[in-house]
């Protein structure tokens, strides 16, 4: 009997990574009009964002169905073995939802947990939940430690471009060419398991210093618990520039090279677009 940990691509977690971390990986679904692809599966990061720059076609993203969390809850269950299933905020997506539909008869055996969280934010609560595990921790202490754990979670992110969010119908034509036209960086969060735009800076400088202030509004990075920095789009040349921007949060902490980076796939990259950096770390 083994305790094992489920989880979802919108963490933002590869599904190589999770092979190594021995996690259990479920994909949500990405739409290019006609074509659907496993996120992180058939449809790795770079090549989400090859299509969403190249294809003219703006994305769709699905849900995890009830059915396929039931057929893993039926593997583990005939496995003898414990899980803990790890979605994303309930309130961005029916992902929850589908894995609590599919817990009856199952509740025995598995444990559901809301990160109230997505991409990066997601992604450190699944790391605490493996540091938990491999401390030899039960399935019990651990969702208690996560349930309080992810209230302190903060995720920052500044938007290169406001095209994306006017192709999803977050904001209106005239807003996004206004918006690029004053070089408008929005900062966003996720607030109590919601989005939420914290505020918006003219450049690229403007906006990592926004970031640096939330950062400090929120009573700073607890280097003791997981922390992580995201990118969206091909290359991480505006996530460098945050690094030299930012340098005084983490010298004496933690060597350049050794912070967590990763990329940022497609259920928030579809509506962040290229160019579009985070971070996320667990408030004192």
């Amino acid at each position: 009997m083994s305790l094992r940990i489920v989880i979802d691509s919108a963490s933002d977690i590869t599904k190589e990574k999770a092979d190594t971390l021995g996690l259990d990986y479920m994909p949500l679904k990405t739409i290019f009009g006609d074509e659907e692809y496993l996120d992180g599966v058939t449809l790795p990061h770079y090549a989400f964002y090859e299509k969403l720059i190249e294809s003219g076609i703006f994305p769709t993203t699905s849900q995890i169905p009830p059915h396929e969390f039931e057929k893993k809850y039926k593997e583990i269950k005939e496995a003898g073995d414990t899980a803990i299933v790890i979605t994303l905020s309930s309130l961005l997506s029916g992902t929850y939802q589908s894995a609590h539909l599919a817990l009856e008869g199952y509740e025995d055996c598995v444990h559901l947990v809301d990160s109230k969280n997505v991409c990066i934010g997601e992604q450190n609560l699944v790391m605490y939940a493996v540091r938990l595990r491999d401390e030899g921790l039960s399935a019990e202490e651990i969702v208690k430690r996560l349930e309080e754990a992810k209230t302190k979670i903060c995720v920052l992110s500044v938007f290169d471009t406001l095209e994306y969010l006017k192709r999803g119908g977050r904001i209106s034509s005239t807003a996004a060419w206004a918006g690029n036209v004053l070089s408008i960086k929005p900062v966003i969060s996720v607030e109590k398991g919601e989005i939420a735009i914290l505020g918006k800076a003219r450049g690229s400088k403007n906006g990592n210093n926004l970031l640096i202030q939330q950062i400090a509004a929120h009573g700073g990075i607890d280097f003791t618990m997981p922390y992580c920095l995201g990118y969206t789009g091909l290359e991480d040349s505006m996530l460098q520039k945050y690094l030299k921007d930012s340098a005084a949060i983490w010298e004496g902490k933690v060597a350049a090279e050794a912070i967590p980076i990763s990329t940022v796939g497609s259920t928030i990259g579809t509506h962040a677009g290229p160019g579009a950096i985070a971070v996320s770390f667990f408030h004192p």
